[in-house]
């Protein structure tokens, strides 16, 4: 029983005291009754609204205090971010020199050609082109720069963050670096003092440059040094330059259109060069105009006007012959003032009109007859009296060869040698009327043979030297010596070695021609040889002189006499023989040659005020079409030659020279040999018939007032004096004409190269 009342389960009971008194009463959940159930119920609900009360106010504590976090981080990752960038700048400023040592650098000098008459030949230098003032340039350019370029940039301090975040925002969407935040300070800064290195480093130097450019220099400073100095593409360095490379003109004169152009290149200068990809050039010009017109630059109007009528480019800033001249200048230019160190104008005595007329003669008969004729090249040169260039073309066109054929190109002269040869026998004693007897010859084993195997007999060393005889020539050469031509020939401006052989009789040395012409200036200023220059005067651009040609004495090298005869002789050949197109209104002498295959056609020929010479052929020595010295260099001597003399007073050729009568000739008016030079054989024996040798035929008559009623035939069949054709059949001298009287002996090949 004890145990069983022990084991007994008490019930739980909640219910009031009362019930709980009651001894076995057990009250369940059911039996409770309803006001306490509601009392319970509100209870619990305002249990639950404080709580949600309380959570909703937990919850926005919570939110602020996480902002407040984030807030509080971010500021503190911006300090130490700072911190860090700071470092950088500190880091990478310390590698940097003191900013008291910075300073401006020099801009690459320019090196400005000008033509006797004030008109640019050419720019040479690193930029090509003279500095122009920002005030001076067209106005279109600094405002399509900065409209496409940067466009705060009268507003920013150097660095311009809008444009940056705007740029960095923009490479982020696009995923890839499509544009750049630099301003045009940093441009400039990057161009002065950096290399264009992608690196950190280097965008920070960029940064601290920028800022102290604006700090030292006004932003028009700052624009125009930029403009000045900045990559345009095709090698052009600077506005100037590139305002002539793309459209023949100065910076001063772009229009709209053109400096849209301009600026639009500066994006990728190679890549957007008119002169690589015009169309593309054309498409970047284009926005270029469009962020102009949004930027309020130019009008509706104005756009409209661009657009329609978009640059045009120049057909190639190269292309000028001129530009053979300033290559030729630049070469003197270090033995006249050394170094160059600044800015210098170059006055020169190249006549830019003259100069273009060559050019554009030189052209047109290339055009005309280069396929026909197998011809592809030609030269000119023109030097006046004192020895001053007036104009050099140095081939058909510079931008395609810049190898200038008229100082570089060493050619045979051919029969444009000879008067040196006769020269040389005027000076030895012989005159115009000294009686030669032109037939077949022997010297060794080599025989001149003279063009088409046509000889005419005895004749005057004038007729021979307008018929350009080869026989009498090689003659004179035995006789006076070939040491004596080479001496004669270097006496008056031939510079290149001569073999003294006595083939050099026939113009068997190359020359250039150059130096060819500048040896027939004494025969037009009466025996002077003057230094031949290209170069007036130099000076800085603030106008201090840095060199002067005064020009100086030029010292005689041939007699006045000499002077005479020469001019005498040589003037057939303009007024009645193969250079009869030369001619022209005023007294004019010169001397035709062709050399072998017609590889090198000559004409040079000179007045009173100007000597000129012209030469055609081909680079690789092919040989033209039967091209002659009377013919292509004859005619575009003629036309350059009319054009330099237009408005001239006309001038006689210098000296005088009257000739022998005919009945006073002596035919042994040889000397003995003299100056170790060989001995010569009498007129008679070189007169002497071969057996079967047909009657001699009689001296042709001395001029009275002209020398030669024949001249030259370079490549022409010339009749003979009495109106026949010269045949072979004439005296044939003996093989050892020219040579001592003396027992002949076995002559090889290496005697004749060596002289004879």
């Amino acid at each position: 029983m004890a145990n069983r009342k022990d084991s007994r389960i008490e019930p739980s009971f909640e219910g009031p005291p009362q019930a709980r008194s009651q001894p076995g009463l057990s009250v369940s959940e059911e039996d409770r009754v309803v006001p306490s159930n509601r009392k319970a119920s509100a209870r619990r609900k305002s249990s639950k609204g404080k709580s949600s009360r309380g959570g909703r106010g937990r919850s926005r504590r919570g939110l602020f205090g996480v902002l407040g976090r984030l807030f509080y981080w971010c500021f503190v990752l911006a300090i130490w971010g700072g911190i860090a960038v700071a470092g950088v700048v500190v880091y990478y400023g310390a590698k940097m020199p003191a900013a008291t040592t910075w300073s401006i650098p020099d801009r690459a000098p320019n090196i400005k050609i000008v033509s006797a008459d004030g008109q640019l030949l050419a720019n040479r230098g690193m930029s090509g082109g003279e500095a122009v003032g920002l005030h001076e340039m067209s106005p279109y350019i600094p405002e399509a720069v900065i409209a496409i370029e940067d466009r705060r940039f009268y507003s920013h301090f150097g660095v311009d963050p809008i444009g940056l975040s705007r740029a960095m925002v923009t490479n982020l969407i696009g995923g890839h670096f499509s544009q750049g935040g630099s301003t045009l300070t940093q441009q400039l800064a990057k161009n002065l003092f950096l290399k264009p290195d992608r690196t950190l480093e280097r965008k920070v130097q960029e940064v601290l440059l920028a800022l102290w450019l604006e700090h030292k220099h006004t932003k028009d400073q700052i624009l125009e040094m930029y403009l000045n100095r900045v990559y345009f593409g095709s090698g052009a360095f600077g506005v100037e330059a590139a305002s002539r490379r793309y459209f023949g003109k100065s910076a001063r004169d772009v229009t709209l259109s053109e400096a849209a152009l301009l600026a639009g290149l500066l994006k990728a200068p190679s890549r957007l060069s008119p002169a690589r990809d015009p169309k593309a050039a054309e498409e970047r010009s284009q926005l270029v105009l469009a962020a102009m017109r949004e930027e309020g630059k130019i009008s509706d109007k104005e756009l409209k006007t661009a657009l329609s009528a978009p640059a045009t480019r120049a057909p190639s800033y190269w292309t000028g012959s001129e530009n053979y001249v300033a290559d030729t200048i630049m070469e003197e230019l270090p033995d006249l003032i050394g170094d160059v160190r600044g800015d210098i104008v170059i006055d020169s005595t190249v006549d830019l009109n003259l100069q273009k007329l060559a050019e554009q003669s030189i052209r047109r008969l290339i055009d005309e007859s280069g396929k026909k004729l197998n011809v592809t090249q030609g030269a000119l040169v023109s030097i006046d009296d004192s020895g001053a260039v007036r104009a050099m073309v140095g081939g058909y066109d510079y931008s395609t060869s810049q190898f200038d054929r008229a100082s570089e190109a060493r050619r045979q002269p051919g029969s444009a040698f000879k008067p040196f040869v006769y020269m040389a026998a005027l000076e030895a004693g012989r005159t115009p009327d000294s009686i030669r007897n032109d037939a077949p010859i022997k010297i060794g084993n080599w025989t001149p043979d003279n063009y088409g195997g046509k000889y005419f007999g005895k004749v005057t060393l004038a007729t021979a030297l307008a018929k350009s005889l080869n026989s009498v020539a090689a003659q004179l050469t035995m006789e006076v010596g070939p040491n004596a031509v080479v001496e004669a020939a270097h006496r008056m401006g031939i510079q290149s070695e001569l073999q003294a052989n006595t083939s050099i009789a026939l113009g068997t040395s190359e020359v250039t021609p150059l130096e060819l012409t500048s040896a027939y200036v004494p025969f037009a200023n009466g025996g002077y040889k003057p230094d031949i220059h290209f170069i007036r005067r130099i000076t800085t651009t603030e106008g201090k002189v840095l060199y002067d040609s005064s020009g100086g004495s030029a010292p005689r090298v041939v007699k006045p006499e000499i002077v005479g005869m020469m001019n005498s002789m040589m003037t057939g050949t303009v007024e009645v023989g193969t250079a009869k197109k030369a001619a022209f209104a005023w007294p004019s002498a010169g001397k035709t040659g062709t050399s072998q295959n017609s590889r090198d056609a000559w004409f040079v020929g000179y007045t009173a005020n100007l000597t000129t010479g012209v030469w055609f052929g081909n680079d690789d020595g092919t040989g033209m079409k039967k091209v002659t010295g009377g013919a292509l260099p004859a005619q575009a001597w003629h036309e350059f030659m009319v054009a330099a003399h237009e408005g001239v007073p006309v001038r006689p050729l210098p000296g005088t020279w009257k000739s022998t009568p005919a009945d006073t000739i002596v035919p042994d008016d040889i000397p003995s040999a003299d100056n170790n030079q060989p001995a010569p054989v009498p007129s008679a024996s070189v007169g002497q018939q071969a057996p079967s040798a047909q009657p001699t035929q009689a001296a042709a008559p001395a001029r009275v007032a002209r020398p030669a009623q024949t001249v030259d035939a370079d490549g022409f069949n010339m009749p003979a004096d009495d109106g026949t054709t010269a045949s072979v059949g004439h005296p044939v001298p003996p093989g050892n004409v020219g040579g001592p009287l003396k027992k002949r002996k076995q002559t090889s090949i290496l005697d004749i190269l060596g002289g004879g």
